[in-house]
């Protein structure tokens, strides 16, 4: 009956180990593509910006605000100071709404009205696709840079530091100069 228990125990951590270890993006791997839809339900994936460096924003909606002062630095490297070719670089968000208490209807509302604003794409995960594909955190904020052939080259869970903004510009510009 020990030799059943133990087994069955070690079982259990093995499988738990191999489920944890699945769908972990990690920089140097190439990230597996996705379909989601934006707020007027039209359906986009890593293609739909073949050929540019691509940075996700992986939001969960309580979230919104914590990586702001990178996100100011980015747009103004790309708006004002040109530093990053706007045809080689594409920003998205992708609304991690399976995270969040807010109803959908909202998010989509709040977050399709922003795009708009901002002229940029903003896309909705409501089965947390990504957490499964690429093992983004729950509760947060995560920034995935991709080079041009979706290859990950940067990863944040959390907030980033400031001490990091100029670096991963700097990594941008490289990339869209490849």
């Amino acid at each position: 009956m020990k030799k059943l228990i133990f087994t069955l125990f070690l079982t259990s951590i093995s499988i738990g180990y191999l489920i944890a270890q699945t769908g972990n993006l990690e920089v140097g791997q190439k990230a597996p593509d996705w379909l989601l839809t934006d707020a007027s339900k039209k359906e986009f994936s890593m293609n739909s910006w073949a050929g540019r460096v691509l940075q996700v924003n992986y939001v969960d909606p309580d979230e919104q605000d914590l990586n702001e002062p990178y996100n100011e630095v980015l747009d103004k490297a790309v708006k004002v100071d040109k530093q990053i070719d706007s045809l080689k670089f594409k920003g998205i968000g992708i609304v991690d709404c399976k995270s969040t208490w807010k109803p959908n209807g909202l998010i989509r509302m709040i977050a399709g009205n922003k795009a708009k604003k901002f002229k940029t794409t903003i896309l909705f995960d409501y089965k947390g696709t990504l957490h499964e594909l690429w093992g983004m955190p729950k509760d947060s904020y995560s920034v995935v840079i991709l080079d041009k052939n979706r290859v990950c080259r940067a990863l944040y869970k959390g907030k980033i530091p400031e001490s990091e903004n100029e670096k991963i510009i700097q990594q941008i510009i490289e990339l869209t100069n490849e």
